[in-house]
């Protein structure tokens, strides 16, 4: 499944599709439009993750809270082996609460690519600071029923990939999927969106499947059972007693 890409075969994306520049506000707009879908002010979710490997599954059910992309706390509900588990991310910081040992760990740079709780997603998927727009240049094609956006990052851009492929179906500008690229143009992991609902004025997708192309038997999904936005939480709520809370 792995496959090597080129910035001219990235670009050209679909056949008999249209091609627009870079700096296009039409790409511009629909990669906010995308970035800022589970990236909305003061917001707080409940949801399932299922984890699936060759050598296990597990299911978590977890409660979150943010503030953009600079706050975020989520905890661990069940099993009951595991709740309380939690992570806290303020800024540039991150730390994990373990109350089987009541110990706060912050997390340094050099873990940044560790698997977050045993899934497929990583501490850096959690960390993430800027935007997408302000990280990368974007190109847009599309045929007559999606958009595909093409992203470069940008030569001062710090990330861990080089490139990333968003899918977005023209009739209701939700995307379908998502294809991450290393440095070197290889496809390293996609995320598949599914399940669309509305949670108050927000409609988006509730399922979200990351597989990793160099492990295919691996999935993690996340399943979002309820959202709610405009909660009254402050940037005080995201500390380090709270990250110690079982509820």
């Amino acid at each position: 499944m792995k496959q090597q890409i080129t910035l001219i075969t990235l670009l050209a994306g679909l056949l008999a599709s249209t091609v627009m520049a870079a700096s296009d506000p039409k790409a511009i707009e629909l990669l906010e439009r995308v970035d800022n879908l589970y990236q909305q002010e003061n917001s707080h979710a409940v949801m399932t993750m299922e984890i699936v490997t060759p050598d296990f599954e597990r299911s978590m059910s977890m409660e979150s809270w943010s503030i953009g992309l600079d706050y975020s706390l989520v905890r661990v509900l069940e099993p009951k082996k595991e709740r309380g588990v939690s992570t806290l991310k303020r800024e540039n910081d991150m730390w994990n609460y373990l109350p089987k040992i009541r110990k706060v760990i912050k997390v340094p740079p050099s873990m940044m690519m560790g698997s977050w709780m045993g899934s497929d997603f990583t501490n850096d998927d959690l960390m993430r600071e800027g935007s997408w727009v302000d990280e990368f240049d974007v190109t847009l094609s599309e045929d007559d029923t999606l958009y595909t956006l093409d992203l470069v990052a940008k030569p001062d851009t710090v990330t861990v990939w080089g490139a990333m492929q968003i899918i977005i179906d023209k009739t209701n500008l939700m995307p379908l999927k998502q294809v991450y690229f290393d440095e070197d143009g290889s496809a390293m992991r996609e995320m598949i969106f599914s399940d669309i609902k509305t949670f108050g004025e927000v409609t988006l997708p509730t399922v979200m499947e990351l597989r990793p192309l160099n492990k295919p038997e691996n999935r993690t999904r996340v399943i979002y059972e309820s959202m709610d936005f405009d909660v009254d939480i402050d940037e005080d709520f995201f500390s380090l007693q709270n990250l110690k809370k079982t509820r």
